[in-house]
């Protein structure tokens, strides 16, 4: 299945590309973007963890159907690549993001994710959406209860910056389309 670019009121989401790998590499490697991010992502990042990790990784899991990759960009400057939403089928993880820090604080995660989240419910035709996060990050852990995600667990994780408590969010699609 090929995935859909997906438009909001301001973000284009133009599927991951390698092309995207140099806007990547020069915006993701941030403490403040990665320190909430699972431990996978190598830390301190290397030069060329970008097209490894879009080569390697994420590209591959597209091609298999098991992931669904997309570049956040402003309508207003489409040939920038500001941060970075993915949709994966595994258990207890279906999505994940990260925005550049300029970025920021400007409410674009949560249009990013309205529009991710109605692809994996109306699209893919799922039945439940689950997000881990770090229990401190504090904006994800907003972002999820403004849009109606309940926590169902705790636990442990591991993340760039350690060893952390970890929370799972979930919303229904029944859930989901009582809001809308």
């Amino acid at each position: 299945m090929d995935i859909p670019t997906l438009y909001t009121e301001r973000l284009i989401l133009r599927p991951l590309e390698l092309a995207d790998a140099e806007a990547i590499q020069r915006l993701f490697p941030h403490w403040e973007v990665v320190r909430y991010l699972n431990a996978f992502v190598p830390w301190p990042y290397p030069t060329d963890g970008a097209l490894t990790y879009l080569r390697d990784n994420a590209l591959p899991s597209v091609a298999r159907g098991e992931e669904w990759h997309w570049s956040i960009r402003l309508k207003s400057a489409p040939g920038q690549l500001i941060g970075n939403i993915s949709l994966m089928n595994e258990q207890d993880n279906n999505r994940g993001f990260w925005l550049a820090p300029k970025w920021q604080g400007q409410g674009l995660m949560s249009d990013a994710s309205a529009a991710v989240t109605e692809y994996w419910f109306k699209t893919l035709g799922r039945s439940v959406l689950r997000v881990p996060k770090a229990a401190l990050n504090i904006g994800s852990r907003k972002l999820s209860q403004r849009t109606g995600m309940r926590l169902i667990g705790t636990d442990e994780g591991d993340f760039v910056s350690g060893r952390l408590p970890r929370e799972i969010w979930e919303i229904t699609r029944e859930e989901w389309l009582q809001q809308r």
